[in-house]
């Protein structure tokens, strides 16, 4: 009787490229909007979403992507509405200037004054 034994040994190397570093990405400056007439009245369920502006106006981005700017009344604070805010249509189911206010998870109430149809400032 014979008995062999037999070792296989293996290597295997895998090669992993170096990465170059990665591009830096640049990134376009904020869009700057311009006023123009806008409506008395909007449909709640043509808005997509919202965004804080700084000087006391809320955009409402519309279904159709076109921006309105709610201007609100002298009194409200921006700050107040930085944590949420609700609207509230009439049985219309419209918002609209010197009628319908945004009201704050703070209880504040914002009226609003008008609508303002914005669009992007040519460079």
């Amino acid at each position: 009787m014979q008995i062999a034994q037999v070792s296989i040994h293996e290597r295997i190397i895998i090669r992993v490229p170096r990465m170059s570093r990665a591009p830096v990405r640049t990134y376009a400056p904020p869009t700057e909007w311009k006023e123009h007439k806008g409506p008395k009245c909007i449909a709640v369920d043509e808005i997509a979403g919202a965004m804080l502006n700084k000087d006391g106006a809320v955009d409402l981005v519309m279904d159709d992507t076109t921006r309105l700017r709610a201007r609100l009344d002298g009194d409200c604070k921006p700050l107040d509405y930085y944590s949420g805010f609700y609207l509230r249509p009439g049985l219309d189911g419209m918002i609209c200037k010197d009628r319908d206010a945004i009201r704050m998870r703070s209880g504040a109430r914002c009226e609003i004054e008008g609508f303002k149809s914005l669009r992007a400032k040519k460079k």
